[in-house]
């Protein structure tokens, strides 16, 4: 009888303990759960609303690129993608497996730039996996969407060139944005997002980028979007007008592309609007908006022609006796008579050197207007010498020469007009009088780009303006109103007699039978140019390759060893409008080669007038807006 009463009693002491414990524990679990419910409430429907709800960027359209016409010239198109989460997933490599087993190119995965990519950014910023996915891809992920946490397919856009390679040196081109590139604009950290980084693309990346907007997805456990809750736009990027006249480009290209190396840059002479702008070789742009592999960018910049060059402005060049016009107007300014006449007989002598004209048995005796017509050396060899090489660079800077117009895109090389200080303060020698010989003729140090020999074309057309260049339209173009009109351009203090006199000279090379271009000449009436030959020589010529019935030899030499081809001209002669200027590499014979290209180029500037009308008919973006 005891023990079971003791018996009852431990167990009456046990249950006791345990109903105690388990009413401490109902206690202790009531009161977090108040915590939880009432206290901390909104703090944790806070984190599972954003939980449930995810933020996203999302990317403005770019702005459209057109013609001065209204011709679209980069626009954009859908492209499907598949990004990754790094943040949804355990496992980033073996998910990009996965991915990588459903795409009909999977082995093309950028592995090393995804990884780079996933370690230098949040892990809740999605990584762009591979873009421009057949339907076919996106159809096999969405199937499988389930087994791949982290993996959203996203439509994006990517930046088409409707012309590619004819435009791909001004207009230029987007790519990825690289680490250095990283910025404040959060638009920049979005997976697969583009920048410009060349031409206009680069220039006005900032207008042409836009605002971003945000959408608020509705997301799973896996993150997989379930619906879209609201969705604010951005602002898309400004649609830009360029001086481009697209049937001017495509002759321009057309032209200069049936030769290994070449450029040529046609300008309006009253508003400095550059027309056409073509460099050869060129490149597709469309391969760098995709993603270049090493071994293409290791081709285009090790390619002896440099293709990602643009040659109109970053190409200097030995403007050879396109330059006379420079010479000419700087030796009238310094008091040379234009009626003073110099005795060609083929070469000229300073002390030891002999200096010789491209014509070995010479001109005979001419003045300035028929040294400029039959280009003699002899002749401006003599007024160089008499004026010196410093007020030649005056004028040549005047003209636009070893200065940069400032044109609206990258990579604008200056060339070098030379001076005395610049020697003494470049190389450490003093100047000789036999180098201001020598470019009197436009060799020697003297350098230009295939823009400068435009602007200087165009400046002496304008009468004397100081023609500025540019490929992107100002808000009010320049009419050709009968009503007087302030002039868009300074005057750059050439005198108006001494243009008169060179612009008679360039007159005559291109419609004089002695002239040197008179072969290239427009027949047309009323549309007739004025024009200056160059062949600028990239070697010394020996006196053993001089023929006995005068000039040079007529030999198979290697293409590097070749002249340069150029030519300058400008047109309609009674009322100029247009200015071209074409440089051909190694071409040989400026009047034989450049000339050609440039009366046609000119010849179709004042045929594309007369079709469209008269005036500028650069057309309003207006109509593209919305």
């Amino acid at each position: 009888m005891y023990r079971d009463n003791t018996r009852s009693k431990v167990f009456t002491r046990r249950a006791l303990i345990l109903g105690g414990g388990k009413l401490a524990l109902l206690t202790l679990l009531a009161g977090r759960l108040y915590q939880l419910q009432v206290l901390e409430s909104d703090q944790y429907a806070l984190q599972a609303e954003e939980n449930r709800v995810s933020v996203r960027l999302l990317p403005p359209p770019r702005g459209r690129i057109f013609d001065r016409n209204g011709a679209e010239l980069a626009v954009n198109r859908e492209n499907y993608r598949v990004l990754l989460v790094p943040e949804q997933t355990n496992d980033v490599e073996g998910t990009l497996d996965a991915v990588a087993q459903l795409l009909s190119n999977g082995d093309a995965i950028d592995r090393k730039r995804i990884l780079r990519d996933v370690r230098r950014q949040r892990s809740f910023m999605p990584v762009l996996v591979r873009e421009n996915l057949p339907w076919d891809d996106v159809a096999r992920l969405e199937e499988q969407a389930f087994d791949l946490p982290g993996v959203m397919i996203d439509v994006g856009q990517s930046r088409d060139y409707l012309f590619g390679p004819s435009l791909a040196h001004v207009i230029g081109y987007v790519a990825q944005v690289s680490e250095a590139e990283q910025g404040d604009d959060p638009l920049l950290a979005l997976p697969g997002f583009r920048i410009g980084k060349a031409g206009v693309e680069k220039v006005y990346d900032e207008a042409l980028r836009g605002r971003a907007g945000s959408s608020q997805l509705e997301v799973n456990a896996v993150g997989r979007v379930i619906r879209e809750l609201k969705r604010t736009e951005g602002q898309p990027g400004s649609d830009i007008a360029m001086t481009v006249d697209l049937d001017l480009q495509k002759l321009a290209v057309d032209r200069v592309s049936k030769h290994i190396a070449a450029s040529a840059v046609t300008i309006d002479v009253d508003t400095g609007d550059v027309l056409a702008m073509a460099s050869w070789p060129a490149f597709e742009p469309v391969a760098f908006n995709q993603g270049l592999t090493g071994e293409q960018w290791r081709t285009l910049i090790g390619d002896p022609l440099s293709p990602l060059t643009n040659k109109a402005i970053g190409g200097v060049y030995a403007p050879g006796s396109t330059f006379k016009v420079a010479v000419a107007l700087a030796s009238l300014d310094g008091g040379i008579d234009p009626e003073m006449r110099v005795f060609c007989k083929g070469w000229t002598a300073l002390g030891n050197a002999v200096f010789h004209c491209w014509k070995k048995h010479g001109h005979g005796s001419l003045a300035m207007v028929d040294a400029i017509e039959q280009s003699c050396d002899c002749y401006f060899y003599e007024v160089a010498r008499r004026i010196g090489i410093d007020k030649i660079a005056q004028m040549a800077n005047k003209l636009g020469l070893g200065l940069t117009a400032g044109i609206d895109i990258p990579g604008e090389k200056p060339g070098l007009i030379p001076t005395r200080k610049w020697k003494k303060d470049t190389i450490g020698v003093a100047w000789q009088p036999g180098e201001s010989l020598v470019a009197g003729i436009g060799q020697g140090y003297v350098l230009a780009t295939p823009l400068q020999l435009a602007v200087m074309a165009a400046r002496v057309a304008s009468g004397g303006r100081a023609v500025v260049p540019k490929l992107v339209r100002r808000p009010t173009p320049v009419t050709r109103s009968s009503e007087p009109q302030e002039p868009l351009f300074s005057d750059t203090g050439i005198n108006q007699a001494h243009l008169r006199i060179v612009f008679e000279g360039m007159r005559r090379v291109a419609n004089s039978p002695r002239g040197t271009a008179y072969r290239a000449r427009i027949t047309e009436k009323g549309m007739e140019m004025c024009g200056k030959s160059g062949t600028s020589q990239v070697r010394r010529i020996t006196a053993s390759e001089r023929d006995a019935s005068g000039g040079v030899r007529k030999r198979e030499v290697p293409w590097k060893e070749l002249e340069h081809a150029l030519f300058i001209g400008f047109a309609p002669v009674e009322r100029p409008r247009y200015a071209a200027a074409v440089v051909i590499e190694h071409g040989g014979g400026g009047s034989a080669v450049a000339a050609p290209i440039v009366r046609d180029l000119l010849l179709e500037a004042q045929h594309i007038e007369q079709r469209r009308g008269s005036g500028d008919k650069v057309a309003r973006l207006d109509a593209h807006s919305g």
